[in-house]
């Protein structure tokens, strides 16, 4: 397998209020095509800031991102976000309060030019698991789950191969959190899609990824495959205290 997504020495740095947060540092990671990747650590680790400054979304300071070994363009632009889509951790946050799920899901293809939009709509939600006449729903009228399901059939809708998943199911109730997390390996399998996850929670990240890359204070620190996180086979000590703590969450 190639490697679809390359980051090479990556740092995003932001000036706020008078001083330099340095919220990534030199992070290097690849991840192959059809492969799910997580990137893990607790709050302010820097994990979602890597997505963003794939996206555009955060100010690179140094290094380098490529896509299919091209480096990505800015501003992004269209054919980026034909081939990179993000689901981001809120969904009510993600959708707009006033758009109808047909408009929210229909936006893309208007935007690129797409024919068909009528079917291609109504097949998203059968994807997600969605009734058809949910199309003419607002996001009020949905659960959190439905919302976060709404979410991920906009992302699909122009077919990308690469899917960012920023705590796609942390601000879901537990019971919902796993259908989401299994409706996004169905997809990424009928789909051939590569993601790359982000996470604060270890079980999340072994149910879903083949790889881990552990981060602290926007460094990284470790990278595990699945069968070592499996088998508590970790070098450092951060990473076996984020292990010990999501192993004692689930025993709780």
């Amino acid at each position: 397998m190639t490697d679809l997504i390359e980051i090479e020495n990556l740092s995003v740095t932001f000036n706020t209020k008078g001083r330099t947060v340095r919220a990534v540092e030199n992070v290097s990671l690849s991840v192959k095509a059809s492969e799910s990747y997580g990137l893990v650590g607790e709050s302010g680790s820097g994990k979602s800031t890597i997505l963003r400054a794939i996206c555009g979304l955060a100010p690179v300071s140094g290094g380098e991102i490529r896509i299919g070994g091209i480096p990505v363009p800015t501003p992004r632009g269209k054919a980026f976000s034909a081939q990179v889509q993000m689901v981001f951790q809120d969904p009510y946050a993600s959708l707009h309060p006033r758009h109808t799920i047909d408009r929210t899901l229909s936006e893309p293809l208007a935007i690129h030019g797409l024919s068909g939009s009528d079917a291609k709509v109504k097949r998203a939600l059968e994807d997600v698991g969605l009734p058809a006449n949910f199309r003419f729903r607002y996001p009020h009228q949905l659960s959190g789950g439905q919302r976060q399901r709404v979410a991920i059939a906009r992302a699909l809708m122009l077919e990308p191969k690469i899917l960012l998943l920023d705590e796609p199911t942390s601000a879901l109730d537990a019971s919902v959190q796993a259908e989401v997390l299994n409706l996004l390996s169905r997809l990424r399998a009928e789909r051939d899609l590569t993601f790359l996850m982000v996470s604060h929670d270890l079980a999340v990240i072994d149910h879903m990824c083949d790889r881990i890359l552990v981060m602290q204070h926007g460094k990284s620190v470790e990278e595990l495959s699945r069968i070592d996180l499996a088998a508590a086979n970790m070098k450092t000590d951060y990473a076996r205290s984020l292990f010990n703590a999501s192993a004692d969450r689930m025993l709780g």
